[in-house]
């Protein structure tokens, strides 16, 4: 193996380059992959903007946590794993006697570790997992047919599997989707697999609406031209839906879901708003009179990994039409203008 390799470095805002760096080196308690597909997610779009914590001024590193691989060097210490194993790595690291870790929640670890975040991440040619994370369980086996870009979705599709866990989306519900992003589509194919009477979703932007319809949406709607409200009241026969899941970072969004929320109605704010204008006119007699859920979700945990990855290997979800482009690691920047360009759902570099 080369002593160097390629990798797309973060060096400040919007300034990423591709760089020649030495290839990782592991202990003995870890593993080297070769990385096959890294996909790159709204988070990685704030990073190469200089928007994330974790990236404060004077950062140099690798991002990249949306990675699939075949390990290539095993430590002397690892048993569980073999060279030529294809895996997905869960990104976060918890403490490991943290409340949060020990109870299943390493993404809520305030030490919290993740590759790609505050570890080297995958848009390389070559990363290292940290023996924490080989020892926590986050390498998890890939079946050999998988599409490795494809698998790569295994965590944001985690994400979206802890939003629904924590709303309970089950057979016969009415669900709305609001953002028909990769994250609202995710949502939305999650929804239908867990027998969903009927997922509608309110975007916006005219070519995701089109995307959603496509990709199995019952109905699709415009919420600037359009009465979300009177909509889901006609289709509800007046009840309203049993599950809102607001998938976008929209004040608008957050304080219609009260409105449109069935009694007895669930709602995840699963899109966080900027940390700098966080408030939202908030109605609390909806909640308390029609005894609403309200909930969030934040980033996933490696048994929400776990649970993802069992449903891309035994091909509950066909996750395919999310990768719309593939780049090679060479061309990160024009990845990376394709990332966020309107029209993709999921861009994958290819290193």
């Amino acid at each position: 193996m080369n002593k160097t390799m390629q990798a797309a470095v973060y060096h400040g805002p919007n300034d990423i380059r591709v760089e020649s760096v030495p290839v990782p080196e592991i202990s003995s308690h870890e593993l080297l992959i070769k990385v096959l597909s890294a996909n790159i997610c709204g988070t990685d779009l704030r990073i190469f903007h200089g928007g994330h914590r974790m990236y404060p001024e004077g950062t140099i590193r690798v991002p990249g946590h949306e990675v699939v691989g075949e390990i290539v060097v095993v430590g002397d210490d690892v048993k569980k794993y073999h060279i030529g194993d294809r895996v997905f790595v869960a990104p976060n690291i918890g403490d490991g006697d943290s409340r949060e870790t020990i109870s299943g929640n390493n993404n809520l670890d305030p030490n919290f570790r993740a590759i790609g975040i505050n570890l080297d991440g995958a848009f390389a040619e070559y990363m290292r997992v940290p023996a924490d994370a080989v020892r926590q369980g986050n390498v998890m086996a890939i079946e050999a047919d998988q599409d490795p870009a494809v698998a790569a979705l295994i965590e944001p599709l985690a994400c979206v599997l802890r939003g629904q866990n924590a709303v309970n989306v089950k057979s016969g519900d009415f669900v709305v989707i609001m953002g028909a992003g990769p994250i609202g589509i995710l949502h939305m194919l999650l929804a239908k697999a867990r027998g969903a009477a009927r997922v509608l979703v309110s975007e916006p932007v005219e070519n995701r609406r089109s995307q959603a319809l496509l990709l199995g949406a019952d109905r699709v709607v415009d919420p600037i031209a359009e009465d979300l409200e009177v909509i889901v009241n006609d289709l509800s026969k007046g009840r309203g839906a049993d599950v809102i899941i607001v998938a976008a970072p929209s004040k608008p969004a957050q304080e219609s879901a009260l409105k449109i929320a069935a009694i007895g109605g669930r709602i995840n704010l699963f899109g966080g708003l900027p940390k700098d204008d966080p408030f939202i006119r908030f109605d609390s007699n909806l909640v308390h009179y029609k005894e609403l859920i309200v909930t969030g979700t934040t980033a996933c945990s490696t048994y929400d990994c776990l649970q993802a990855a069992e449903l891309v290997n035994s091909d509950v979800l066909d996750l395919t039409p999310l990768i719309t482009s593939r780049y090679p690691l060479s061309e990160v920047g024009a990845a990376f203008k394709a990332a966020e360009d309107g029209t993709n759902l999921r861009v994958s570099l290819v290193p």
